[in-house]
């Protein structure tokens, strides 16, 4: 406590009436309602894992790149070039702007040394936009957030271990994004060998150093590092991705139809699906954001600034801002 200041917690039985603090949620509400919210995912792995398709059926739309032209035809590139979508998607009148960036010739060529770089790239130019756009000396009231609040990094269900290049990409990815580990088609694994490949991965993640959202570091609170612990304990998630519907009961199920049955996607007794759509969107999208704000770009914009090369004509701006708003050029003119 601060000496010569008092305070207390005041409870709504102590008060005389009815002050209205609650009201305060529903303003929050309005105005996210009215404004909408950007979330900005980016997908990682090589061709032929099923990305597209895990994207549309996560926000059960045709929102990848493939769905955007009717003629879409792939075509592996050379190199890694990254390409972004965006879509505004809107449910019981909250607006969200997804973006969804893909990485297309991500381990697809025969030597993949540094593929990663044109990934941690993209991720720095985001934060790179935003700190200038934040540095100006009129800024915007809401900046455009292009920063990439969630990479999910797509494993091929081999049953074996992390291969090089997952380990190499998520060591470097993983200080300047929030990585969220999947198996993809994970339909081609019995159920003990999704188990043990999981168990195989935590291990090599410890093993390596490597975090993946979420990190324990980051938990606020008791009743966060619970939650969070069990989601810890059940990455990677095993997924299945599908856009298709098929009757299960007389009732339309999300699922893949095989000789021997119907895989049902949202059912997590067949797939964790459910999971990473839960993780992703219904308990952890504003912590994504949050963490992705706080404490991920914090970072990138200490370090620049420190930056002793950094200039402000750089940055697009005219002289160093003082701790005491003077501008710097109007200081020297006082001396």
């Amino acid at each position: 406590t601060v000496p010569g200041l008092q305070g207390g917690l005041v409870r709504g039985a102590d008060l005389f009436g009815y002050v209205g603090i609650e009201a305060v949620l529903d303003q929050m509400r309005r105005k996210t309602m009215k404004a909408g919210f950007e979330f900005n995912i980016m997908v990682v792995g090589q061709s032929g894992l099923g990305k597209s398709t895990l994207v549309n059926t996560l926000f059960k739309s045709k929102i990848s790149r493939k769905s955007c032209s009717a003629n879409y035809e792939e075509k592996i590139p050379k190199t890694v070039k990254l390409h972004s979508v965006s879509h505004v998607i809107e449910e019981k009148g909250v607006k969200m702007k997804l973006t969804v960036v893909d990485t297309p010739g991500f381990g697809d060529q025969i030597n993949n040394e540094n593929c990663w770089e044109p990934i941690v790239e993209y991720v720095n130019e985001q934060y790179e936009k935003y700190l200038r756009e934040e540095l100006h000396v009129t800024r915007k009231r809401r900046i455009p957030d292009s920063r990439v609040h969630c990479c999910i990094y797509f494993l091929p269900a081999t049953g074996h271990r992390l291969r090089p290049i997952d380990v190499e990409f998520m060591k470097r990815l993983g200080k300047i994004v929030s990585i969220v580990p999947v198996i993809a088609k994970a339909d081609t694994l019995t159920v003990e060998e999704r188990q043990d490949f999981k168990e195989r991965i935590r291990r090599d993640l410890a093993a390596n150093g490597i975090g993946v959202y979420p990190q324990a570091e980051y938990d606020e609170d008791a009743e966060e590092r619970l939650l969070n612990d069990r989601i810890r304990e059940s990455l990677p998630f095993a997924v299945v991705g599908t856009d298709k519907e098929h009757q299960v009961n007389g009732n339309k199920v999300l699922g893949r139809k095989t000789k021997w049955g119907i895989i049902e996607v949202e059912n997590v007794a067949h797939c964790e699906f459910a999971n990473l759509r839960d993780l992703l969107i219904r308990s952890h999208l504003q912590d994504l954001k949050e963490v992705t704000h706080s404490i991920l770009y914090e970072k990138y914009r200490v370090r620049r600034l420190n930056e002793s090369n950094i200039t402000f004509s750089e940055l697009g701006l005219s002289a160093w801002p003082l701790e005491n708003g003077t501008d710097k050029n109007e200081s020297d003119s006082h001396l």
